[in-house]
């Protein structure tokens, strides 16, 4: 008896700009008495490796940042009165995180182990107290064309310590804090004009990390009070007409033009309850998932599992309905990172086990180099869970490949029923 199954079917994590790897599946079954035992054989060809992408951050740094992560916590409030400001700081080290200190976190977990997927720049806005746009990168690309992991580590250290430099409140020796507005489309704006971000060689990525809507727009085309106007600020835009207004609009073709230059725009709202009830979540939701489809890199989806709790899918269009990564804590921030970060980049030295179908002891694989086989090692392979990581001189080899020198792999797997 012979028959197909997609066993292993996360085989290549996702690529960008050009295909990494095609490979042919053939999973054999033969019969025994009594049937107990399935193999399968996993054959990949790798042909070429991608060059990293460049992923610059834009990390909105407005006074909002300053709110807790989680205001329902006991511990952020005093005589139900929510912390967050200057006469109330949010307690963090009793365990009420604002959305900066879990921003700082979440960041420290994803650098510390990412931080070579990609060449990662910084930029933060506003770049003042009120609602100046961004002029300057807070850590470049790195240099050159390099991409090796010892640059790439370096830089992505550098990216969290410009981050940990920020502080939630100010001390002393420190008054570095987030502050002032939102002024997203104009920071966009700015960031696609950077030259390095223009490249024919890579795949170029923005990811805008926001927790507040919109706005710091004084070109607003019908300011305050009129109905055009969705004011995001808490105190009312009286004072603010242009700036106060939700700049969704504007916000939206920055990034259309981003993408008119092969740059995708990756959106994650941090922090806010952008499925709330009130206006202000329906506007922010609404805002950031415009800018999502807009950018090329809306979640994806099949089915409306796909989407997770409470979403679900544009079968049509295959995506979801909610485009851009949400992340209400610290640990949502790292998920939703690292989901991006393996649809940006892959690694040719990663094969994944369709977790149903894991082999029963990983004895039971056998691998195989341009046909000869590889013994389990530490300069070789080794399986934890559902994954196969290839190491040492095998990992070099497969990373080293090319067309005109491929490396085939194959991997055989013993299941017992």
């Amino acid at each position: 008896m012979r028959a197909k199954l997609n066993l292993l079917s996360a085989l290549v994590l996702g690529t960008l700009g050009g295909v990494l790897a095609t490979g042919c599946q053939t999973y054999d079954f033969e019969p025994v008495e009594p049937l107990a035992i399935t193999q399968t054989t996993e054959t990949r060809r790798i042909e070429a490796r991608e060059r990293k992408p460049n992923l610059m951050l834009l990390v909105d740094t407005s006074g909002s940042m300053t709110a807790p992560a989680d205001p329902s916590l006991a511990a952020c409030k005093r005589n139900n009165v929510v912390c967050g400001d200057d006469t109330f700081q949010c307690p963090i080290s009793s365990g009420c995180d604002t959305r900066w200190s879990a921003l700082q976190k979440a960041m420290g977990d994803f650098l510390g182990t990412s931080g070579t997927i990609a060449r990662i720049g910084l930029t933060t806005y506003p770049s003042d107290d009120y609602c100046g746009s961004t002029g300057s990168v807070a850590i470049p690309l790195p240099t050159a064309d390099k991409e090796d992991d010892v640059t790439l580590d370096a830089n992505a250290k550098s990216v969290l310590a410009e981050i940990q430099s920020i502080k939630t409140y100010r001390t002393a020796s420190n008054d570095r804090v987030p502050v002032g507005g939102t002024p997203t489309g104009l920071s966009l704006e700015y960031v696609g004009k950077l030259p390095e971000l223009q490249t024919e060689e890579r795949s170029d990525f923005v990811v805008v990390l926001t927790d507040g809507l919109p706005n710091c727009n004084a070109q607003f085309p019908k300011p305050y009070p009129n109905s055009a106007c969705f004011c995001t600020l808490e105190g009312g835009c009286e004072y603010a007409p242009e700036d106060g207004c939700l700049d969704k609009d504007a916000s939206v073709v920055a990034v259309e033009k981003l993408r008119a230059k092969n740059i995708q725009t990756i959106v994650i709202g941090f922090g806010a309850d952008f499925n709330s009830g009130n206006e202000s979540g329906r506007q922010g939701a609404a805002t950031l998932n415009a800018m999502a489809r807009a950018g090329g890199f809306a979640r994806t989806c099949k089915v409306d599992l796909d989407c997770g709790t409470g979403d679900t899918c544009d079968k049509a269009a295959g995506v979801c309905t909610r485009g851009f990564y949400q992340a209400a804590n610290r640990t949502e921030l790292v998920n939703a990172l690292k989901e991006i970060t393996k649809k940006i980049g892959s690694d040719p030295c990663l094969l994944t086990f369709d977790p149903e179908e894991l082999p029963s002891t990983d004895d039971l694989v056998v691998v195989y180099l341009n046909g000869e086989r590889v013994d389990q090692g530490p300069d070789t392979w080794t399986m934890s869970g559902d994954t196969i990581r290839f190491t040492g001189s095998v990992c070099a080899r497969l990373g080293e490949s090319t067309p005109a020198n491929p490396a085939n792999i194959e991997v055989r797997a013993v299941r017992k029923r």
